[in-house]
């Protein structure tokens, strides 16, 4: 048989779809549950959670990172249906962009440009940087195992889109800790952080992913 041949009838099989995402939900369930255990030995919520979600820039906070994790797993679910294509629902991913830059734009107008520098680095970059991974590690590896049920024609992009799911749950995990509100700092630092999470996604699922 033919690889194309092959890929298509892979494809045109419907059941392994409705596993696909049985079986996500099942590994974000126990990733979850392993985030949480460590952000329960190593943070606490921050003073005055939940009733802090009405201020607008903690709420952003959350709607960027919750919206990127959803959009994320709704990539990833596609990408591993044997030949779909790249581009595929990859629009989904320009939503929690566009939420972000309202954000980031609304703050550049409404405060004094010595500001901007002081909420860009904020008060607890490199920690951001370091936890979010994390945090996001457990969730990493449920996901990719998860995933491992599809057959992916690109299993790096997909093991990127896992990565951008582990990475957006892990932020918005640590968000409840984080004290540095101002959408610069989410940007450039929450940013940073998913990004090693994508990062990692990709390396492992070029070879976890691969059938």
């Amino acid at each position: 048989m033919k690889t194309d041949d092959l890929i298509r009838g892979l494809a045109a099989d419907a059941r392994p779809t409705r596993g696909l995402g049985t079986g996500l939900a099942l590994g974000l369930a126990v990733g979850l549950a392993g985030a949480l255990a460590l952000f329960a030995l190593i943070l606490a919520p921050r003073a005055g959670m939940p009733g802090l979600l009405v201020e607008p820039r903690i709420l952003l906070k959350f709607a960027v990172t919750l919206s990127l994790a959803a959009a994320a797993g709704l990539t990833a679910l596609r990408l591993v249906r044997p030949g779909a294509r790249v581009g595929e629902g990859a629009w989904l991913l320009l939503l929690p962009l566009a939420v972000l830059a309202a954000g980031v734009v609304a703050q550049l107008l409404v405060t004094p440009p010595e500001s901007w520098m002081p909420g860009l680095m904020g008060h607890y970059a490199l920690y951001c940087a370091t936890l979010v991974p994390l945090l996001s590690a457990p969730l990493l590896g449920a996901v990719l195992l998860a995933l491992r049920r599809g057959a992916p024609s690109h299993p790096a992009l997909a093991g990127a889109a896992a990565g951008l799911l582990a990475g957006g749950l892990g932020a918005a995990l640590y968000a409840l800790h984080c004290i540095d509100d101002s959408p610069l700092f989410v940007l450039a630092w929450y940013g940073i952080a998913i990004a090693i999470v994508t990062a990692a996604g990709a390396l492992i699922g070029r070879r976890l992913l691969a059938w």
